[in-house]
């Protein structure tokens, strides 16, 4: 009966214990005293200050002031009345708010839009999935070879595309990619040239990403019976959506604005949106106006796609790079 009673009062919680009186003579040890405050080691020049805040956010904003003058030119050309573009009045704010430079130029770009369309959105998928491919194997499988294979990949990313340019226009030529010689005007073939050029940063993104991912989540589908191809759609790819807007984003925004392969693999039929843009400033006589509003309509694209997924794009590129050791 004793050893059951000492048991009892073994598992009381320690707050019942704290509130239970004390014998007569007896008292409760005081609460340990928080240390004091060490003196601010911080340097002097680095302390936060009214002043020192101030001239900050001056020399921020004024940055951001030189750096959006050319957009704020862009924009103010594009809504002026014709009549009233002109190198010496660039700077000045519209008279009248006009679409005329937007409405002249939208019949020449029409045909470029639809182009760089289909040939930027399929080639940032799938250069992203295949991107998404390369970089979950060579993160979490180790084969024969696999410390050589990522490096090779990633050599492509330092080859600049005037080193290549010839022999990519012979090769699409030879397998009758280019130009003419494709029913697609040389589209098909240009997809081709962004997807593989894309690989290598793609795999990089997605390799960085897939470093941080649990190893416990692997041996998990795994035992549930899932190969390498299961485990990649239903786990990889879901866990993969920051990695993904980097890639689509890079991707996008590399074959949207994409001239001098455009110039040499289509036809006039196939033309990108960059080269109907360049031929509408590149003639004798510029149309200011015109070329700012085309300017200012080729833009909008890639600007939505930064706002649609620009949330997750500074999570995709921090991926990987802080772990938990």
């Amino acid at each position: 009966m004793r050893v059951q009673m000492v048991r009892a009062t073994a598992i009381v919680p320690q707050q019942t214990r704290q509130n239970q009186p004390l014998p007569p003579g007896l008292s409760r040890p005081a609460p340990p005293t928080p240390p004091a405050p060490g003196p601010d080691t911080t340097p002097r020049w680095q302390r936060p200050g009214p002043l020192r805040t101030t001239i900050r956010y001056v020399i921020l904003w004024a940055l951001a002031a030189f750096f959006l003058m050319p957009v704020y030119v862009l924009v103010v050309t594009s809504f002026k009345d014709p009549a009233d573009v002109s190198v010496t009045r660039i700077w000045e704010l519209p008279t009248s708010l006009s679409f005329d430079n937007f409405s002249a130029v939208l019949p020449k770009l029409s045909s470029g839009f639809r182009n760089s369309l289909a040939l930027s959105i399929p080639a940032s998928l799938i250069s992203a999935l295949l991107g998404c491919a390369n970089g979950f194997v060579l993160s979490k499988f180790r084969f024969p070879l696999s410390g050589v294979v990522f490096p090779l990949i990633l050599f492509g990313i330092f080859v600049p595309y005037q080193a290549v340019i010839i022999p990519v226009s012979q090769t699409m030529t030879a397998v009758g990619l280019r130009g003419a010689g494709d029913a697609t005007g040389g589209l098909l073939g240009l997809m081709l040239i962004h997807i593989i050029y894309g690989l290598p940063i793609t795999t990089l993104i997605f390799r960085n990403h897939f470093v941080s991912m649990p190893d416990a989540l692997l041996e998990s589908a795994r035992l549930d019976g899932a190969g390498v191809l299961r485990t990649w759609v239903d786990l990889a790819v879901p866990l993969a959506k920051p990695a993904f807007a980097v890639a689509v984003i890079w991707q996008f925004t590399s074959s949207w604005n994409d001239f001098m392969f455009g110039a040499m693999m289509t036809s006039r039929d196939s033309w990108p949106v960059t080269i109907a843009l360049n031929n509408i400033a590149g003639g004798q006589s510029v149309p200011f106006g015109q070329a700012m509003a085309g300017a200012l309509l080729v833009s909008l694209p890639t600007l939505a796609i930064y706002v649609l997924l620009g949330r997750f794009f500074m999570r995709g590129l921090l991926a990987g790079t802080l772990q938990e050791r």
